[in-house]
């Protein structure tokens, strides 16, 4: 099948490497060229470690690459099978997408989003097809996580989650169905855990290797929240408890004011050398 991955963004290069390594022919959108080269960049890199590891040969690594093309233009989904959506977290600018994805694309093709929170059913409203709209959220980094949020939304025809849920395993990924409610699983269970670390933060609870250290030596975690949070992007984790709290209404999802300080403050992790820790 034919794949367009939109946005040559972190998730977007890593959606874009999985299916082409699994013999799908991709192309990847965005409308900055220079990101693009930096993906392109991304995934030899990332294959080249497969390589080393084992996990792929060199002909394969090859043959990854040359399934992979780029564009500038959303007209280059137009022949697509699937398109995945992996733009950053904000509506207005996925509604666009879809809405001009659902003008081009064939009445037979799914379109995707990889939203790790806002509603599958609000993105498939701004279509004329939205039986054909579903969520998959990958996690991150794509190529090593194994677990795929499929987000099924108000009127996703169950077909198309048979679909998208079996073109998951064959991308050796573990698909987990979900419904459309805000933050779905991982982000509705993850975030607020991550909020309630800022709020033992804020309050003096303890330092931030303490919190950090209780979670992954106590609670058999990799990392701590709080560089978790540093990883994930501060704004984006403020973006979803925000959606958290809009979408149910309860204060238990009121994100922290240390957090929104933070935000404001421009100190969004590793992306901007200074969150919870500073970065080189």
């Amino acid at each position: 099948m034919k794949v367009a991955v939109i946005g040559a963004g972190t998730m977007g290069n890593g959606i874009a490497h999985v299916f082409a390594q699994h013999g799908h022919d991709v192309k990847l959108i965005d409308k900055d060229q220079a990101a693009l080269d930096r993906a392109l960049g991304t995934i030899a890199k990332n294959l080249e470690r497969q390589v080393g590891k084992g996990v792929l040969d060199a002909a394969a690594k090859d043959a990854t690459l040359k399934r992979l093309g780029t564009a500038t233009e959303l007209s280059a989904a137009k022949t697509a099978g699937l398109v995945v959506e992996a733009v950053f977290e904000n509506f207005e600018v996925k509604k666009a997408i879809f809405a001009e994805l659902d003008a081009l694309c064939g009445p037979e093709t799914i379109l995707a989003s990889n939203t790790s929170s806002i509603s599958v059913t609000k993105i498939a409203a701004c279509t004329q097809r939205p039986e054909k709209v579903i969520g998959m959220h990958f996690m991150n980094p794509v190529p090593v996580m194994k677990l795929v949020e499929v987000i099924c939304g108000q009127a996703t025809d169950p077909a198309v989650l048979e679909q998208i849920m079996n073109m998951s395993r064959e991308l050796e990924k573990v698909p987990v169905a979900v419904q459309d409610y805000p933050g779905f699983i991982s982000n509705r269970v993850l975030m607020p855990m991550i909020n309630e670390a800022v709020y033992c933060l804020m309050e003096g609870v303890a330092d931030k290797e303490a919190i950090d250290t209780v979670m992954k030596l106590g609670m058999a975690h990799p990392m701590g929240p709080l560089t978790l949070a540093d990883f994930i992007g501060l704004d984006i984790c403020l973006d979803i408890m925000n959606v958290l709290y809009d979408g149910f209404g309860d204060s238990k999802y009121r994100p922290c004011p240390l957090l929104r300080r933070m935000v404001d403050a421009g100190h969004l992790g590793r992306k901007s050398g200074q969150g919870f820790y500073k970065y080189d």
